[in-house]
């Protein structure tokens, strides 16, 4: 049998493997590839040389930045074409010039490269040195000591406290809670601000000291690393504490997560499992791309197309030198002509004579100067005080400025939710009790007094005080408070030395709700198994919890059914008002006042629950008790039972009122939004929330509109996602296709239904959908699939993409995207160290997109051209001159004139154009957000915009040669006998040349700064100066320097025809460049032009102020949609809450641990 034969792989594809290649699974895996870890016995588990805990997520390494750096600076073709004239400028008798002038040049390109490299990626290794460099505590011996995080091993035992993040992926031991209960937040992995409950399993949930705990002997065979968040398999077996050695099962209930928070507990104690890379989280981020903006490869591929017009060059050069050789070589004895030569080998000596001599062509400083300019324009971004976060002290940073002009080109944005559009705070604002309605803050003319009849009026806060002892509803308020104060399945925690009181939720709305009733009165200060404690009106009261019917998607509603002091049985229910509404008895008095005051609450984007109660007879109960106690005991179906049982109870019941909390968005969010879609950039919210919680925010920051219509894919199964999918699409193109006005959409999707959605077969649909709508929203999406999503856009649509989050579990989807941005804000600064640009509010991406980004593209795309055309415009006079010289590779230019024309004589020019240029100013960019279309449309650097420069750069070098020759033609003769010479018309038309060249920069540049004109007239300035240096001071130091410039400047200077021809050529070359910019102004005007126009004429905008009736008409279209379908917030876990509440007595001190 013969062995297939192994694919060869090219050395690029070995390169890329060398950089990208995977890390090993470290370890060595036990029965069934098993991870084996054990506990508290070190030199076991360091046998397994298990992968270190310290995290780096920089491009570059100590060892890899030298071959990388070269890699990624040699695939652009410019370089690599400045190597090869390097090397063969080495050869003898082939160069021109000299060996130097392109080696030396292009090392300083990659030096100035690579030290703008180290400092970027210094930033990012310096924040992972920070997180490194965290302190956590330890188990040695019998005590904890203080650890940095990059020195926790696998099968260490840590001790976490309350508000600290975990270090590495831990197996929950115990805790101080009660039963090894403890509380989390997971914003940074899957953006939920609920608080997740994880519980210990009940053989080591009471192992409360350190002692105890370093006495714990087993092994926790563990599955192997993946990046599967809620997913989890191991086995516990201990040794010790008289077990059996069975093997206790581990699920997630039991696993912390890297990059998740410890919330309302004191303290923890866990078990290292996973760390450093190997760590869930980090292995839902991906490495760290180079990416590489689209005009630098736009930029790269015109390069490409110079290098063959180069070639072309040298070959008619080379061609003509043979046949000059050939037919003329006797007549030119003075001509180094080698007559051993065959014209075969003198053709190949030829062409690379032509190369060298015509190498500058292409411009080896282009690169670093465009890193330069964004290098500039990234620091301007970093100074700018309008991205400046005074609160916590936070500027915007550019971390990889290579990619600042993508921020002018974006046409999608994805976006998190969760502090990255809102504040992850809720408030409690407003409530509707008995018909009334109440508010936090009111304003001036929307006041209610005392007897008022209109619902949508509102009291004060203060009022609803009063309104508890003098108003008919008192005992409905009370009722409504007590509710607040009862209802719920919060842990109250004291602070030691101190009255103040932390809540502890599951649910941040119920947090807020409890706090509101304890603002107003009803202070919720105790909880014991089996009744809670409340100061109401500073009276003690006890109320017994005889059950909870728990919340789920489903029910949408909880109910508690409690024994008051008065030793009445009352059920307290609260819920979204469409399963409310339903349960109520016939006589209910507020209900329609409540509505209408419900859709004023929704209107204004708030979270709405309603609340209702009864009260029920001790018969009712007790025979309802049993239904309840045998449902809870089933063991089929049991939550369906459940729910039936919930059911039976939960009727006939009295509405008192509604609750309205604010779930609240950074400031600016509405407006930002408002002003990107404006601008042509669709947003896509990708959220881990749920849906009704993501629909409510996208209405209350204008993601969302009255005008849309809605489509909300929630399919289970792969089949219906895809008929759904494909439904709405052929809908949707149906009415395209009669062209029938189409009102804009919003696609809505779950993220199970996602998954589906992004399998090969359903995702280009999906893709074809989600385009046509003007708003996308991704509901209960994990990390991974949020960089799936961008990178299924980023596969059918070539537009610039930008994803911006603040969380670790935006990271993959921040890096999935072209350009990336990071919130540094409260969930830590995971996203802002992995972006490439980080702000620390979302408003701030409206100037960082309408004014940096669109500055940054214009600047960047006419600096580009305008370094081709000017390198174009000398070089072909260079190629010009070779009819003249019999193609014998002489230079019409002295050779460091040539060699300073990029780094000395134009450098300034395009970096003022690229630092300081501005089509528009800001006010007008703001004004006008359609400008930033342009952008996206690619209007200022196209392949026709190319070809235009470089055919005006050729037209430009036609006039200044052939002028030159032509007023030239004669030998000139000066009066001390001398004669101009080559080297004389060489130094009129360079001049000549650099005139037509800053006239040129004079009529692109649309915003005049004093840089600018320095820069200019400068560049003319340094030229006459280097005259005078190289004409007095070089043979004054030695006869052989620069002896082509020996007597220059009074021949230059003091011939009028110097200066005619300084004046006149460059005014001939421009003058078509300028009826044409004229022309275009005034009879094809582009659309920047009329806004130009509006800036300097400074008009006042007159267009129709719309705001107030479009506010009014969005009121009237919110309410109808509210009456088809009022949503609610209420985002407590599905999870066994009545266990957890019966477990805790808050009266009984806690372990210390």
């Amino acid at each position: 049998m013969q062995l297939p034969k192994k694919k060869r792989r090219s050395w690029r594809q070995f390169l890329s493997d060398l950089w990208s290649r995977k890390q090993t699974i470290s370890g060595i895996p036990g029965e069934n590839g098993a991870r084996i870890i054990h506990i508290n016995n070190h030199e076991l588990n360091d046998e397994q040389r298990f992968l270190h805990n310290r995290v780096t997520t920089g491009k570059y390494t100590f060892l890899t930045f030298i071959p990388k750096f070269l890699y990624e600076e040699f695939s652009k073709y410019a370089n690599l074409f400045f190597l090869f004239i390097s090397c063969i400028q080495q050869i003898p008798d082939v160069s021109p010039v000299s060996r130097w002038t392109t080696l030396v040049p292009l090392v300083i390109v990659l030096l100035i490269t690579a030290v703008k490299e180290v400092i970027e990626d210094w930033g990012i290794h310096r924040s992972d040195a920070e997180l490194n460099s965290k302190k956590c505590k330890v188990l040695e011996g019998v005590q904890f000591i203080e650890k940095k995080w990059k020195d926790v091993k696998v099968g260490d035992v840590l001790r976490i406290e309350s508000g600290e993040n975990f270090p590495a992926d831990l197996i929950l031991v115990s805790s101080s809670e009660p039963e090894g209960l403890c509380y989390i937040e997971t914003s940074n992995l899957d953006g939920e601000v609920n608080l997740k409950i994880k519980q210990a399993l009940p053989q080591t949930a009471n192992i409360l000291n350190p002692t105890d705990m370093s006495r714990l002997q087993g092994v926790i065979r563990s599955e192997q690393p993946n990046n599967r968040l809620y997913n989890y398999d191991g086995t516990l077996s201990l040794t010790s504490y008289g077990s059996n050695q069975r093997d206790l099962p581990l699920v997630p209930t039991q696993l912390l997560l890297r990059g998740a928070q410890l919330r309302n507990t004191s303290w923890i104690y866990g078990i290292a499992i996973f760390t450093g890379h190997e760590t869930k989280l980090m292995l839902n981020s991906s490495k760290k791309l180079s990416k590489i903006s689209n005009i630098t490869f736009i930029t790269n591929r015109n390069i490409m197309y110079l290098f063959w017009i180069l070639i072309g060059m040298s070959f008619a050069g080379a061609l003509g030198g043979v046949l000059f050789s050939m037919y003329r070589g006797g007549q030119a004895s003075y001509l180094p002509i080698n007559k051993d030569w065959g014209y075969g080998k003198e053709f190949g000596y030829d062409i690379l004579t032509f190369l060298i001599l015509f190498s500058a062509f292409i411009p080896i400083s282009l690169m670093v100067t465009m890193e330069v300019v964004k290098f500039i324009l990234a620091y301007l971004i970093e100074n700018d005080l309008d991205l400046y976060y005074e609160r916590t002290d936070t500027p915007a940073t550019a971390r990889n400025s290579s990619l600042i002009e993508e921020l002018g080109q974006v046409k999608y944005v994805f976006s998190d939710k969760t502090g990255t559009l809102t504040c992850n705070e809720m408030q409690f604002r407003q409530v509707s009790i008995g018909g009334l309605y109440y508010a936090e803050q009111v304003e001036a003319d929307r006041k209610a007094h005392e007897g008022s009849d209109d619902p949508t009026l509102q009291y004060t806060f203060d009022q609803l005080q009063e309104h508890l002892n003098t108003h008919s509803t008192a005992n409905v308020i009370n009722e409504f408070l007590t509710l607040l104060a009862v209802c719920h399945t919060v842990i109250p925690e004291r602070q030691e030395n101190s009255n103040e009181i932390v809540y502890q939720a599951s649910s941040p709305d119920e947090g807020a709700l409890v706090k509101g009733a304890s603002s107003l009165g009803y202070r919720f200060h105790t909880r014991r198994p089996n009744s809670i404690t409340c100061t109401i009106r500073g009276q003690e009261q006890e109320f017994q919890v005889l059950n909870i019917c728990e919340f789920n998607s489903s029910r949408k509603r909880m109910s508690a059914i409690v024994r008051g002091p008065d030793n009445r049985i009352k059920l307290y229910c609260k819920g979204a008002d469409t399963v409310i509404l339903e349960r109520l008895a016939s006589e209910n008095p507020f209900v329609e006042p409540t509505l209408i005051q419900l859709e004023e609450c929704a209107s204004e984007g708030l979270r709405t629950l309603c609340i209702a109660m009864r009260e029920i007879s001790e018969e009712e109960y007790a025979r309802w008790s049993q239904i309840q106690d045998a449902a809870a005991t089933t063991l089929t179906n049991r939550q369906e039972e459940l729910d039936k049982a919930a059911e039976m109870i939960e009727k006939d019941l009295f509405l008192l009122g509604a609750t309205a909390i604010e779930d609240r968005l950074q400031d600016g969010v509405p407006d930002t939004i408002h002003t990107l879609q404006e601008a042509g950039i669709k947003v896509w919210v990708l959220t881990g929330d749920r849906q009704e919680t993501a629909i409510n925010i996208g209405y209350s920051c204008k993601l969302l509109n009255e005008d849309m219509s809605l489509i909300v894919c929630n399919e289970d199964n792969h089949w219906e996602t895809k008929s759904f999918l494909e439904k709405k699409l052929s809908d949707i193109n149906e009415v395209m296709t009669r062209g029938e006005d189409m009102e804009p959409l919003a696609l809505i999707i779950d993220g199970k239904a996602l998954t589906y959605a992004l399998e090969k077969d359903i995702e280009k649909v999906f893709f074809d959908l989600a385009v046509l709508c003007k708003a996308v929203v991704c509901c209960r999406v994990s990390p991974l699939q949020k960089a799936l999503v961008v990178k299924c856009v980023k596969k059918y649509d070539t537009s610039i993409l930008l994803a911006i989050g603040d969380g670790a579990n935006d990271v993959s989807m921040i890096q999935a995207a072209h350009v990336g941005i990071g919130i540094s804000g409260v969930e830590g600064l995971q996203a802002a160290r992995s972006a490439d640009f980080s702000i620390s509010q979302f408003r701030f991406l409206k100037k960082l997109l309408l004014v940096h980004g669109a500055w940054a593209y214009q600047r960047l795309s006419k600096m580009i051209f305008y370094y081709f055309y000017k390198n174009i415009a000398l070089y072909l006079t260079q190629f010009w001159y070779a009819f003249y010289n019999g193609f014998s590779g002489s230079t019409l230019y002295e050779s460091w004139t040539m060699s300073f024309f990029n780094v000395i004589f134009t450098f300034l020019p395009p970096l003022v154009v690229g630092v300081f240029d501005k089509v528009v100013s800001s006010r007008m960019l703001y004004q006008y957000p359609q400008m930033y279309i342009l952008g996206q449309k690619n209007v200022f650097f196209n392949q026709k915009k190319f070809w235009g420069w470089i055919g005006n750069a050729m037209f430009h070098s036609i006039i200044l040669f052939f002028l030159g020759v032509a007023a030239f033609r004669s030998e000139a003769v000066f009066k001390d006998g001398l004669t101009g010479g080559q080297w004389w018309a060489g130094a009129t038309v360079f001049t000549a040349v650099l005139g037509c060249i800053l006239w040129k920069g004079a009529l692109i540049i649309d915003y005049w700064t004093t840089y600018t004109l320095i820069a200019m007239i400068g560049s003319m300035a340094i030229w006459f100066l280097y005259l005078i240096i190289v004409g007095y001071i070089g043979p004054a130091i030695s006869v052989n320097t620069l002896p082509e410039y020996f007597g220059m400047v009074p021949m230059l200077w003091g011939n009028v025809n110097f200066w005619l021809f300084l004046f006149i050529v460059p005014f001939i070359c421009n003058l078509r460049d300028f009826v044409w910019k004229y022309g275009q102004r005034v009879f094809w005007p582009m659309p920047y032009h009329h806004v130009q126009e509006i800036q300097f004429y400074n008009i006042p905008d007159y267009r129709p102020r719309m705001d107030r009736f479009r506010q009014a008409v969005n009121k009237v279209r919110r309410i109808q949609r509210l009456k088809r379908n009022r949503g609610y917030a209420f985002s407590q876990n599905e999870s066994d809450q009545t266990k957890i509440i019966r477990a805790y007595d808050t009266t009984i001190q806690k372990p210390s641990g």
